[in-house]
């Protein structure tokens, strides 16, 4: 199993680049980041500062979306960054949550996001794609290689995910949930005619290192809410009780009175009493390392090849190193 820090890009962005540094030190193979233009600093010129200051990491967004920036300009990014230090990037996407949102507009459609997937991995590696009508190509990327992660919940999404992406970014670690959004993937992808394995799959979610449970649930209670977002659309669009979505899933959104995003994915976000001490339990990893390692062996015999963890809490440096002295050399590897 590998594993990666998620971070959001808040400044000074030298205290990010310093957190991916001492990550990639305890054995994190992965730096992600958040990328929603109006809460964040920009991500790609921070990856570049990232890449110069490591050796080996792979850095990529967690996640980014089909409309705030044109398709050319994300693979030209992306690109760049990897004919500079070696393809070491990967290309996390989704429909766009809080990016879109918060500047007005809704998420993507699976189909815009479907196109815009294929048209930044081809144009990254270098291969003539379409983009709205026009074939394009970047004349000079020789030799690039752009993985493509997908973020998904959803049934269509998980399909899309295990049909055309290179790998499926799950962004909760319920194990329930996620044998069932690993099944779908899986299932799809074979449906399509590929091999099931060659899908990786990370398991996304905030991870806290200590002994206080109640104040690691009260750190990292913002993921409900977040996740909540995702899990309302759902609701919205397949109605409260599916047949295609868990209820495990969508239970705990009942009480959700709404959002206010200028708190998204912080400790302390008052838009998320409505998530309850059991979800935090079951979408995040808390308490000493033993509970840490026990639901990680769990998540591996699900088929889970990477987990990152979220570290939007007080606790990042004290959790990395956790993880680089007791949970990384026990797991890391096949």
């Amino acid at each position: 199993m590998d594993f990666g820090l998620v971070l959001q890009t808040d400044p000074p962005a030298s205290a990010v680049v310093e957190l991916m540094r001492r990550a990639e030190q305890r054995g994190f193979t992965h730096g992600w980041t958040f990328d929603s233009t109006v809460l964040w600093q920009e991500p790609f010129v921070i990856y570049s500062r990232i890449l110069e200051h490591t050796d080996a990491l792979t850095v990529g967004t967690m996640v980014t979306n089909p409309g705030t920036r044109a398709w050319e300009v994300t693979a030209s990014a992306f690109a760049t960054l990897n004919e500079m230090y070696g393809n070491r990037t990967v290309c996390g996407i989704g429909r766009g949550d809080s990016a879109m949102r918060v500047a007005g507009r809704k998420p993507n459609t699976l189909a815009r996001l479907s196109d815009a997937m294929r048209a930044i991995r081809d144009l990254a590696e270098g291969r003539e794609t379409d983009v709205g009508g026009q074939p394009l190509r970047f004349p000079w990327v020789r030799d690039g290689r752009l993985p493509v992660w997908m973020a998904a919940y959803g049934p269509k999404a998980l399909e899309l995910a295990g049909r055309e992406a290179d790998g499926f970014i799950l962004q909760l670690a319920d194990l329930y949930l996620t044998e069932f959004m690993v099944k779908s993937v899986r299932d799809a992808a074979a449906a399509a005619g590929r091999d099931p394995s060659e899908v990786s799959i990370c398991v996304a979610a905030p991870a806290y290192v200590g002994d206080d449970l109640a104040h690691a649930r009260d750190q990292c209670r913002w993921f409900g809410g977040m996740v909540g977002n995702h899990v309302a659309d759902l609701v919205g669009r397949y109605g409260e009780h599916s047949d295609v979505v868990p209820e495990a899933l969508t239970a705990y959104i009942k009480e959700r009175e709404g959002y206010d995003y200028s708190h998204h994915g912080r400790a302390g976000n008052p838009s998320t009493d409505f998530v309850p001490d059991e979800i935090v339990d079951h979408f995040c990893l808390l308490g000493p390392v033993e509970a840490h390692l026990e639901k990680l062996r769990a998540l591996r015999e699900l088929g889970v090849d990477q987990f990152a963890i979220y570290a939007m809490h007080d606790a990042k440096e004290t959790t990395i190193d956790a993880y680089g002295q007791y949970v990384i050399p026990e797991l890391s590897g096949p």
